[in-house]
């Protein structure tokens, strides 16, 4: 049963070696409409933490060029923001610690000035102007304004299981962790993107929360997720469905897993859980994802015992934009991080190989990136 939620998973997990190189996020994306002409916009808002025993009073920059050259950490809190399709930008405000106030307790909260996040609300603001944007290559972000607030009802959860468990979690074995409170998440409140107000409510928000936390990303980096479904047996929409893919290649210490998903679906209140730590479950894995001239594809199967998974899921290369993160080592090897929230496909499932329903997904969260295969990982 992976719908359990857990919200000590959700707490700050910045301790011990994580803090000194190590990085804690908590991921929000959903679709917002336009208070007057009721156009959709997809958006998403991120808090994310960097080594926070390596801090100052104002943020540290890994990608500056007099720190590449010292081989200095990053470390700040990083309020990343943004919309997807044509006029997709992503928008980063940093404070240091200093100005930060970050709870390890249950519920976590994160803090600074006018940016608030907890379980069950955030509020903020960022503001980046061209010029700022074009002077600071080091922020790795796009120009634009963007303000929120908003109140979260996280209602299925995708609990990984022992991966995640406070055992390792204490450990810190994986390379980088993953957990979903909220993988169908229902956002009540206001978005100002460049000016204009749009309205979230939670019939047709399609909201998504999940967090990740280690050392380091994955490579390749998948993730797909979407509560938008209609089922083709009924042709009616699934209210109380979600489905959600994640991972890549995950790492223990040195031993990578290669080409590893976890997934889960919520179909109509019965779990069907693909999730190769569950090793009982005997869960096989294949995917492919590629690029056309206008397009990222990703195709994925899973198999367990007793159940089968087939996704096909497209998005618009003019919808996505390149999400940036520089690593907690100083290493921005991601340069091609595909990332949208407007991607559309099928989801067919079996049990016992009897289709169960073949359902049409729409506001699909979507991610597919490697890393940079010239680029070295020269900063540990």
């Amino acid at each position: 049963m992976f719908n359990k939620h857990e919200i000590a998973r959700n707490a700050c997990q910045l301790f011990g070696g994580q803090a000194e190189c190590g990085y804690d996020w908590w991921w929000h994306s959903f679709t917002a409409h336009h208070e007057k002409t009721g156009e959709e916009k997809a958006c998403f808002i991120e808090y994310f933490l960097c080594n926070p025993n390596k801090g100052k009073d104002i943020p540290v920059f890994g990608q500056m060029e007099e720190n590449r050259k010292k081989r200095v950490k990053p470390s700040y809190l990083m309020i990343k923001a943004g919309s997807w399709g044509e006029d997709a930008a992503q928008l980063h405000r940093f404070f240091g610690w200093e100005e930060t106030e970050v709870s390890f307790n249950v519920p976590f909260s994160v803090k600074a000035k006018d940016c608030f996040c907890t379980e069950d609300e955030m509020y903020g603001e960022v503001r980046i102007s061209k010029e700022e944007a074009d002077a600071h290559p080091e922020w790795m972000c796009q120009s634009g304004s963007m303000s929120w607030n908003l109140k979260i009802d996280k209602k299925v959860a995708f609990n990984v299981g022992y991966g995640a468990s406070s055992l390792f979690r204490k450990l810190q074995l994986f390379e980088m962790f993953w957990h979903a409170e909220g993988m169908k998440s229902a956002y009540t409140g206001e978005v100002i993107w460049n000016g204009e107000k749009y309205i979230l409510t939670p019939e047709n928000c399609y909201g998504y929360a999940d967090k990740n936390w280690g050392k380091d990303f994955t490579s390749p980096w998948v993730w797909l997720s979407s509560n938008n479904l209609t089922g083709k047996k009924t042709g009616r929409k699934l209210e109380n469905s979600v489905f959600d893919i994640g991972g890549g290649c995950p790492k223990i210490g040195p031993i990578a897993l290669k080409r590893k998903l976890l997934s889960a679906y919520w179909y109509e209140g019965k779990c069907y859980e693909f999730n190769f730590s569950k090793f009982w479950t005997f869960t096989r894995t294949k995917f492919d994802c590629k690029e056309s001239d206008t397009q990222i594809i990703w195709h994925v199967e899973q198999k367990t015992w007793f159940n089968r998974m087939v996704t096909d899921i497209t998005c618009e290369k003019k919808d996505m934009l390149f999400v940036n993160y520089e690593a907690p080592n100083g290493a921005k090897r991601h340069n091609r991080l595909w990332n949208g929230g407007n991607g559309k496909g099928t989801v067919k499932l079996y049990h016992f190989g009897k289709l169960v329903d073949e359902v049409y997904a729409e506001n699909i969260g979507c991610e597919y990136g490697e890393y940079d295969k010239e680029i070295k990982n020269d900063r540990q």
